[in-house]
C-alpha cells in the first residue's frame, strides 16, 4: 500500500472545503434575488426621460416567450392599428383622404418600432428610444416634422384637444404628476397609444382608459401639419 503524507491529504481536503463554501454562498445569493427584485421601484414617471433616467422596471413581454412569440404579438398589435379608418366609431374615419394618409404613415412608422428597447436620451432605432426621442423620430422620419426634444416642450406645440373622446390617431398624449408633463406617446386609436415607457421596457402599446396611464394623463395635442 502506498504511503500518504499528511500534506498530500490536506490539499484535497482544503480544496473541497473551498468548493463547499462557494456552493453555499452561490445558493444564498440565488435565494436573495426574488426578495431584491420585489424591492425595485416600478414607477416610470420619475421625470422626463430625456432629462433623467427612469427607475428600473420589468419587461411587459415575458422573458420566457420565444422570439417568434414576441414577433407574432407585435405583428398583431401592428395590424390592429394600421387601419383605424375601418372602424366607423373612430374620428379618423371622417377625415379627408390626404390627412388619413399622413396619419397612417405616422402609425406605420411608430408601430414598426414596437419592441425597440428603451434607452435614456435615445433617439435612434438601432440603439433605443426614450419617450420624447421616439415621438420626435417618428414625426421627423414619417412627415419631416421637427418637434421639440423633451415632452414638456412638445406639450406647448400644436392644437390642444380638450375632449378625450375627440382624439384622433396621430395625436400626442401627455402624462405627468401635479400638472407637470414628463411623458409623451402617440395615440393610435381605440383608447390606446404607443410609447417608450421606461428603462427595462420596450416600445409598446398601452391603454389610455383607466389604470396607471389613465390616471397620469394630462392632455393631448394635435401636431401642426396633420
Amino acid at each position: 500500500m502506498p504511503f500518504s503524507t499528511p500534506g498530500a491529504l490536506a490539499a484535497p481536503t482544503f480544496r473541497r472545503r473551498i468548493q463547499i463554501r462557494f456552493a453555499i454562498a452561490a445558493a444564498l445569493a440565488l435565494m436573495a434575488v426574488p426578495a431584491f427584485a420585489q424591492q425595485m421601484p416600478t414607477s416610470s414617471l420619475a421625470g422626463d426621460s430625456a432629462d433623467a433616467p427612469a427607475p428600473v422596471a420589468h419587461n411587459t413581454l415575458p422573458e420566457a416567450m420565444s422570439l417568434s412569440d414576441r414577433a407574432l404579438l407585435l405583428a398583431t398589435d401592428m395590424n390592429r392599428y394600421l387601419v383605424p379608418a375601418a372602424s366607423a366609431g373612430e374620428p379618423m374615419a371622417q377625415l379627408p383622404a390626404e390627412e388619413q394618409g399622413k396619419i397612417k404613415t405616422v402609425l406605420q412608422r411608430a408601430m414598426a418600432l414596437l419592441g425597440t428597447p428603451y434607452r435614456w436620451g435615445g433617439s435612434d432605432p438601432n440603439k433605443g428610444f426614450d419617450c420624447s426621442g421616439l415621438v420626435g423620430y417618428v414625426f421627423r422620419n414619417a412627415l419631416g416634422i421637427e418637434l421639440p426634444r423633451v415632452s414638456r416642450e412638445m406639450a406647448k406645440t400644436g392644437e390642444l384637444v380638450n375632449d378625450r373622446a375627440k382624439l384622433n390617431a396621430g395625436d400626442l398624449v401627455f402624462f405627468g404628476r401635479r400638472g407637470r408633463v414628463d411623458h409623451v406617446g402617440i395615440y393610435v386609436g381605440e383608447g390606446r397609444f404607443v410609447h417608450a415607457p421606461s428603462r427595462g421596457k420596450d416600445v409598446q402599446v398601452s391603454s389610455l382608459e383607466g389604470g396607471y396611464w389613465g390616471q397620469k394623463f394630462i392632455e393631448a395635442r394635435r401636431v401642426d401639419g396633420i
